[in-house]
């Protein structure tokens, strides 16, 4: 049975299929807080909160198993722009995120933007799985006008969980064509770890803030992008292409186009296999570009390398910073902080 829009969310425990791509991505809210330094600001998660987050297997990641970023030169920004940087997917993980902004310098003590022109690029999934996604997305709004303000950016790219929350807010139980019998964006958000708290928070400038993201950019000769597949080039051979054609699927508001859109945009692994640089090429021969840089897939998925499902000390991933793989073609940028992991922020180009 679909479980409506007023039913509870189930409580359960993410396990290594929700990183997997589910069959039906196969082919055939109140004000912001004055101060978001604290996701819990009582102490205790909010009402609602479903802990789907920070509750899968725990993974032991060989030091030896994960590249190391290959030394290249750094390319110069264009006149007036700063350093480029690039966060990994967040997943509702408010606190998790101020602290590793701060670890960069790209914001002070109280949330404030502090990096000047630098240039911040999220790479999508501000939501589900965690505690508060609203205010992940409040916060992105809030420095991508301060950064402006101060002569650099803060921008964001689509992610499928912005469309999976879209999906759910727009046509709730209405049944879509999955490919794979039917589904609706509600059953497959709530499968998702999507939270009732963001859901009840939830306000048409989120709504109109997510609809407008482009899902493809190149800065500095870095592809960026949110999911690890090659579904984009459905959409078009530009950058323009695909992001014009995707703010005209969600602008139509047709609920089986858009759920078309997400299950392409949740296929995953596409550049990890024996053929992972030659997917890796064929988009950068589309859309230009030295490297792929993405989030979706976490790390420890990537590298193969999977602990037992009790967890056998506690620890969470293994994982300290960006993953080199496909032959030095893409970098990944999901550090697994919904299995705590880490989030990560870096600055790019990489440097050993």
């Amino acid at each position: 049975m679909t479980q409506g829009a007023g039913q509870e969310p189930v409580v359960r425990t993410a396990t290594l299929r929700d990183f997997r791509v589910p069959p039906y991505a196969q082919s055939p809210a109140p004000p912001a807080s004055p101060h978001p330094g604290s996701a819990f600001p009582e102490g205790e998660p909010p009402e609602g909160y479903t802990p789907t987050a920070r509750d899968l297997p725990v993974i032991s990641v060989d030091e030896t198993a994960r590249a190391q970023p290959a030394p290249e030169p750094r390319p110069a920004a264009a006149p007036g722009l700063g350093p480029l940087y690039v966060v990994g997917d967040v997943h509702g993980y408010l606190d998790e995120l101020l602290a590793a902004l701060a670890e960069q310098g790209l914001i002070d003590s109280e949330g404030r933007w502090a990096a000047g022109n630098a240039r911040l690029w999220f790479l999508g999934d501000f939501t589900d799985r965690g505690p508060d996604g609203i205010g992940v997305i409040d916060l992105v709004m809030r420095l991508s006008a301060e950064a402006a303000a101060a002569g650099g950016y803060c921008k964001a790219l689509m992610g499928n969980h912005e469309l999976l929350l879209i999906g759910a807010k727009r046509f709730g139980d209405t049944p879509v064509n999955s490919g794979a019998g039917t589904a609706t964006f509600q059953a497959a958000w709530l499968l998702n770890g999507g939270q009732k708290t963001d859901m009840e928070r939830l306000q048409d400038v989120h709504l109109q803030w997510m609809s407008r993201l482009d899902a493809i950019v190149q800065e500095d000769e870095h592809l960026l992008l949110h999911s690890d597949t090659t579904a984009y080039l459905d959409y078009g051979s530009t950058i323009e292409d695909v992001n014009d054609t995707v703010h005209a699927i969600l602008t139509r508001n047709d609920a089986d186009e858009c759920w078309d859109l997400f299950r392409k945009l949740t296929k995953r692994f596409a550049f990890r296999d024996e053929s992972g640089a030659g997917a890796v090429q064929e988009l950068m021969a589309a859309y230009g570009g030295r490297r792929v840089v993405h989030g979706h897939s976490p790390i420890p998925y990537l590298t193969g390398e999977v602990g037992s499902e009790d967890g056998e000390d506690g620890a969470g991933p293994q994982v300290e910073g960006p993953h080199v793989y496909a032959d030095g073609l893409a970098i990944a940028m999901d550090g697994g902080v919904t299995m705590a992991g880490k989030l990560l922020v870096a600055r790019l180009p990489l440097h050993d």
